[in-house]
């Protein structure tokens, strides 16, 4: 058996984890789209 299996921290699952990263990583993009439609908006 792996080294790294005998002992694991937390038993939460991957996919949870990469999913919350790939919203938060989806929203900072996002947002950053919406500021710059802003900006956009507001110069034109």
């Amino acid at each position: 058996m792996n080294e790294f299996e005998q002992n694991v921290r937390d038993k939460r699952n991957d996919a949870i984890d990469s999913g919350v990263g790939f919203i938060v990583s989806f929203g900072f993009f996002a947002t950053m789209f919406i500021i710059a439609t802003v900006i956009h908006a507001l110069g034109s």
